[in-house]
């Protein structure tokens, strides 16, 4: 609706009760009282007519209006209500809302039920407060541009959500992408990460293979494959998984409903290594038989022993003769007439099973099952370090993962967590009694509008599932505008940071829940650290200044400082930079580096050459 403002006001200041207000400023909020109820709406728009139309028209100071979205109203007893059930007309009233009004609005409700994340960018002294049961179940969204304070934001929020004096069960997992916030959170959190150092709390990550579902370990494993060769390796897996039942029983599991995607831990490297004996095998006709049995034809020493029988848990494969076809019966070497055309897939499995990168989903520690399809441990130790550990925060950090099987990685991960809380509703683990949150770091690598992989499903499962069963997400990103308007649509609450890209602001505008085009055309201009917070966990649309959490406990996305301030005589404000004098070069360590896969370097000690130092004399 449009409203004409006062002459009273053309100042563009008011005072109420000793408070200055700016008055038609975009984003600032009115009140339209309508008997016991009073409407309350955004300032989307300002302007003025550049000139009267009739003698009738003109005023002394020209014809200026603001447009107004209404969001919600005031029931009686101070009560407010998203929605609204009447409308106002012509020549109703429009007044200032005061701190008071915001005081009750964002004060209101039960403050177990909120949880404050700043002050508003309009009243230092009000809290930011955000409706935790809003925010975790119906999802969010945190968008802005690099530097304009995201993954501080997050850190913040984070912080706030997992206060153990208000919320001693809560539970949140974190797949984070850089490996920036395992130092931010690191006293509230327990961070899983492929290279661990126990020094700094670390915990390896293990995902085994075997709690994936048949295409997903496919895809990771094998690539790509034909419907008849997806159809041998299935029966294979499932023969395995009923061997593995059988050598070591599992609870509730009964043999005959064992499907191929059923979570039983089975020997991958038993089953590369009968499809590389059923590829690769030669025959021989064996002597004194009749010509239809054959034994393996073997590479035979000296001494008419073979070569290289093979290892499965090795990834050693046997050493079969070549295919002869002339010559004596019984000197021809034939080729084996069970193969289904998969030597490469099964050479790029071998490597993968041999790559040291691979081994926490391929060779999972205590997980990896041995030949007989034995494990040390089941799936119950898995979800209890992910999401039964007695902190709060679970930090998996995929920053050490190949690029290749991101998106696969994750993908799995998420439908692991999913399905076992889902089908975990009704037990006191599940989501219903305790909600989980899951933090997806830099989404749009893996959730674009063209992206069909196992990270975009699992995704959009959850955000359309997600709430009847307790599983909320946070969604991050610096380019909404390339993540799926599916599922950017199902977060009720966004975020919406500093973001200067036309494209990535009108995603956010139609996305939003709340019709506020006019409030959206802020965010180039926002400060960082600034966020217009909008959707259902917000009572009303709000333009808030984010509390970010100490430097010490901040995400390690800093911007590298150029220069700093200072001279040789005083010091500098930090370390290094372009303005001071470089020590000595030395590269051997970032060499190092290089070849351990690793960022936590260890000082190692240069060695000391015992046969320069001299001899000492004897007294």
């Amino acid at each position: 609706m449009t409203v004409e403002l006062s002459s009273d006001t053309v100042t563009g200041l008011g005072f109420f009760n000793g408070e200055g207000y700016r008055i038609g400023q975009v984003g600032s909020f009115v009140r339209i009282p309508l008997g016991f109820v009073e409407l309350y709406g955004v300032v989307s728009h300002v302007g003025a007519g550049a000139a009267p139309e009739s003698d009738e028209e003109h005023k002394a100071y020209g014809n200026r209006w603001v447009k107004v979205q209404m969001v919600g109203e005031g029931q009686r007893g101070g009560r407010f209500e998203r929605g609204i059930s009447q409308h106002p007309t012509i020549e109703d009233r429009v007044y200032i809302v005061t701190e008071a009004n915001l005081l009750a609005i964002y004060g209101s409700g039960d403050p177990q039920d909120f949880v404050s994340i700043g002050h508003l960018a309009s009243a230092e002294s009000i809290p930011s407060l955000v409706n935790i049961n809003k925010l975790v179940t119906r999802h969010s969204a945190v968008v802005g541009t690099t530097g304009s304070g995201k993954s501080t934001t997050v850190a913040g929020l984070l912080t706030a959500l997992s206060d153990s004096s208000r919320y001693p069960s809560s539970r949140i997992v974190v797949l984070d992408i850089h490996g920036e916030y395992g130092k931010a959170l690191a006293d509230r959190a327990s961070v899983f990460v492929v290279s661990a150092d126990a020094a700094k709390n670390q915990t390896p990550l293990h995902v085994p293979f075997w709690a994936l579902s048949f295409e997903e370990l496919v895809t990771l494993a094998f690539g790509k494959l034909s419907d008849a060769q997806l159809g041998v390796v299935a029966d294979m897996v499932v023969q395995l998984k009923k061997e593995g039942l059988t050598s070591q029983p599992r609870d509730g599991v009964d043999p005959l409903r064992v499907t191929v995607d059923t979570p039983i831990p089975f020997c991958l490297h038993k089953l590369w290594f009968e499809l590389h004996k059923r590829e690769h095998h030669t025959l021989i006709p064996r002597p004194g038989t009749a010509s239809d049995e054959v034994d393996p034809a073997y590479v035979l020493d000296a001494n008419g022993q073979p070569v290289q029988l093979g290892d499965a848990m090795s990834v050693t494969p046997p050493l079969y003769r070549t295919i002869k076809t002339t010559g004596p019966a019984p000197e021809r070497v034939q080729q084996s007439r069970d193969i289904i055309g998969i030597r490469q897939q099964l050479a790029g499995l071998a490597s993968k099973l041999r790559d040291p990168r691979l081994a926490f989903i391929f060779n999972p520690g205590d997980w990896l099952p041995d030949i007989d399809g034995k494990t040390v441990k089941d799936l119950d130790a898995v979800l209890e370090g992910w999401i039964g550990s007695p902190r709060p925060i679970t930090i998996l950090d995929l920053s050490g993962i190949p690029s290749s099987i991101l998106n696969e990685l994750i993908g799995a991960l998420l439908r692991v967590l999913y399905d076992a809380v889902f089908w975990a509703r009704n037990l006191p683990e599940g989501g219903r009694e305790r909600p989980l949150l899951i933090v997806l770091e830099e989404a749009h690598a893996y959730l674009s509008k063209d992206n069909s992989g196992s990270a975009a499903l699992a995704v959009r499962r959850i955000a359309k599932e997600g709430r009847k069963y307790g599983v909320g997400m946070m969604i991050v990103s610096q380019r909404p505008s390339e993540i799926d308007s599916t599922i950017l649509s199902q977060c009720g609450t966004i975020f919406a940071m500093r973001l200067s890209n036309d494209a990535d602001r009108g995603h956010i505008t139609s996305a939003a829940s709340d019709n506020l085009k006019g409030l959206f055309d802020m965010l180039p201009v926002l400060r960082t650290g600034e966020a217009i917070v909008v959707g259902e966990a917000v009572s009303l649309p709000v333009r808030t200044l984010v509390t970010p959490p100490p430097i010490d406990r901040r995400p390690d996305s800093v911007d590298p400082r150029v220069v700093e301030r200072g001279n040789e005589n005083v010091g500098f404000d930090g370390p290094g930079g372009w303005g001071q004098r470089r020590d000595p070069n030395d590269y051997k360590p970032m060499v190092r580096q290089w070849r351990r896969q690793s960022p936590h370097y260890e000082h190692v000690s240069p060695a000391v050459d015992t046969a320069a130092q001299p001899t000492p004399k004897k007294v």
